[in-house]
């Protein structure tokens, strides 16, 4: 395979205002987390209404769920070669319109298979967050890159909150058939294709990459994979995603095992979904001044063992007012990971590894999409949805414990200044 050219620096850029810049895209992340949040907390029902007997829902509900990757993990690379070397703006654009035709097909769907091809189509939509993060991270000034890129984080959180509060409202105040949920979704996806294309700026890597796009692409999977420092974070990453995707799609069955399946449904999956979301929004900029503080792998290393603790406890509860207060510590636990996650990658690596890494922030969470839900359907279909929280919750527990058992003495930084380094950072 040819080595792709050598990149050169950016000889200029567009002035953007980085706060109006932050504010698109925090519209066009939420909007895309109210989306997908509608899906989740909703497939549940949506299966049982087109007749999936309930032997085969819990299958049918992790399979679905990680339909979302299968495409979309293989072209992620492509994306972000894309958006380094032509045009940032548009991949987003790409993503936001390719969100209204998924919510329009599941709108659509009167049967299963249905549901499952508009899901596949997700693949197309993905890529589009850690292209945003690079956007941010480039015009952002490094004094406030730390609390903007912890706002910006909070931005999925919101829109898993307010989509299934959103859905209760429409159809157990309205009276809304779930297709028309589905089908508003679409509508908003639409506007945040209209709000990149006219309330942004193209924003162009510090370094533009040269060469073939599948040679770039390689190049960037290459570097992230080859890198110890990424590829431990990375790991980290994924592994607390697949505790996440492992749980999130039958957290609307406790819902319903709890609550029953009378009116007000909905609302209750709108308490313990949505609330969580919120709450977890609201706590990861806290995050990350407390990061900045003591470090970001300590508070890793609590978000992750705080999640575990959350899970094993969340199937136990009896009542819809325990497992809401659960989800939100779920919430917060999980938004912090993310945080954590996001600093280290954009405060810790050069310029020529930092735009790339960003771009494929999000891989760990493709492949976790896979892998969880389908591994969640094995172990729901064997142990029930009591043993799916525990093994869950094992899973976020061993990744904490990863951490705290690879931590070493600080050596000094590999790639930043003492001045932006975490003071107490220490190594995996």
């Amino acid at each position: 395979m040819p080595t792709p050219d050598i990149p050169h620096p950016t000889t200029s850029r567009p002035a953007q205002d980085w706060r109006v810049l932050v504010a698109v895209f925090w519209i066009t992340s939420m909007v895309e987390g109210l989306g997908v949040s509608q899906i989740f907390a909703l497939l549940p029902t949506y299966l049982r209404e087109m007749g999936v007997p309930t032997a085969d829902r819990l299958t049918f509900i992790g399979v679905f769920s990680a339909l979302i990757f299968v495409v979309g993990m293989p072209l992620v690379p492509l994306w972000g070669a894309w958006a380094d070397k032509y045009s940032r703006k548009v991949v987003i654009v790409r993503s936001a319109l390719v969100e209204a035709v998924v919510f329009i097909g599941v709108a659509l769907a009167r049967e299963p298979w249905q549901v499952a091809l508009a899901m596949l189509l997700i693949g197309f939509q993905l890529g589009n967050t850690g292209i945003m993060l690079a956007g941010i991270r480039d015009v952002t000034p490094r004094a406030r890159l730390g609390t903007t890129i912890a706002l910006f984080g909070a931005s999925g959180p919101v829109g898993f909150a307010v989509g299934p509060a959103l859905a209760g409202i429409l159809i157990d105040g309205f009276g809304w058939e779930l297709a028309p949920v589905f089908a508003f979704s679409a509508l908003l996806s639409v506007g945040t294709a209209l709000l990149v294309t006219f309330g942004s700026k193209e924003i162009r890597p510090e370094i533009v990459p040269t060469g073939r796009i599948v040679d770039l692409a390689f190049s960037s999977l290459r570097g992230v994979l080859t890198d110890r420092a990424t590829r431990r974070i990375f790991l980290i990453f994924g592994i607390s995603f697949v505790a996440i995707q492992m749980s999130r799609p039958y957290i609307p069955v406790l819902v319903e095992q709890v609550n029953g399946l009378g009116p007000g449904l909905a609302s209750a999956i709108a308490l313990v979904a949505g609330t969580a979301a919120l709450v977890g929004a609201l706590v990861s900029p806290l995050g990350g001044v407390i990061g900045d503080r003591i470090g970001f792998r300590p508070v890793l290393i609590a978000a992750l063992g705080g999640a575990g603790v959350v899970l094993f406890l969340m199937p136990l509860v009896p009542s819809l007012g325990a497992l809401a207060l659960l989800a939100v510590g779920l919430g917060a636990a999980t938004a912090t990971v993310s945080s954590m996650i996001f600093g280290l990658l954009a405060t810790e690596l050069p310029p020529d590894r930092r735009s790339p890494a960003l771009n494929l922030v999000y891989l760990p969470l493709y492949a976790a999409g896979i892998i969880g839900p389908a591994a969640g359907a094995l172990v729901a279909s064997l142990s029930g949805v009591h043993g799916l929280f525990v093994a869950a919750a094992a899973v976020f527990l061993f990744g904490a414990l990863t951490i705290w058992l690879r931590r070493s003495p600080e050596t000094g930084p590999r790639h930043t200044t003492p001045a932006d380094r975490p003071p107490t950072a220490v190594e995996f």
